[in-house]
């Protein structure tokens, strides 16, 4: 499937660590769009990660998924029918458990900026996230699959980092 084929407004669903948000600003950046990060709207920005009150992110969502043309990415299930009304199109990245922990090791640990940050904030190592990434996310995983598998939008699933590595050579895009 070629990049065109998703059309103008593109989310990006998948556990955490698994390249969302880097996905999402390098098709971005090859399409001219805005890039939308769901964590950015759901925290309050200069926080350690402190959730919005539940009506404002949803607020905010709405008004972001109204644009013409976006790159979206994150999951949070309860606003998922919304956005995928509006959606052309969904990419669902789905790597092993096992990587998303090291890459969250490796996130917090080697610290440094990255893409799709809380502004203000700093990302640190939680036990609560080793939890969630090491027995949520595995279930999480089984749930966007069989979402994917419902989803009648044009789609594509990248199911490891080879995979995705070679999405990004496909599509032309850069880190």
């Amino acid at each position: 499937m070629q990049l065109s084929e998703l059309g103008p407004r593109i989310c990006i669903l998948g556990p955490s660590n698994s390249g969302k948000s880097t996905l999402a600003v390098a098709i971005g950046r090859k399409l001219g769009v805005n890039v939308v990060h769901l964590d950015q709207l759901h925290h309050v920005p200069q926080s350690d990660w402190q959730p919005r009150p539940a009506g404002e992110f949803l607020a905010l969502h709405d008004q972001a998924i109204r644009a013409q043309q976006w790159v979206m990415e994150g999951n949070y299930s309860s606003c998922m029918p919304q956005r995928f009304r509006r959606a052309t199109g969904v990419i669902l990245l789905d790597v092993s458990t096992p990587t998303s922990l090291f890459r969250y090791m490796r996130r917090t640990l080697c610290g440094g900026q990255r893409i799709g940050a809380l502004e203000g904030g700093r990302d640190s190592l939680k036990w609560g996230m080793i939890h969630y990434i090491a027995l949520v996310t595995p279930w999480n995983r089984r749930r966007y699959a069989a979402l994917y598998r419902q989803i009648s939008l044009p789609k594509r699933c990248l199911s490891s980092v080879r995979a995705i590595r070679n999405c990004y050579e496909e599509w032309g895009l850069e880190r």
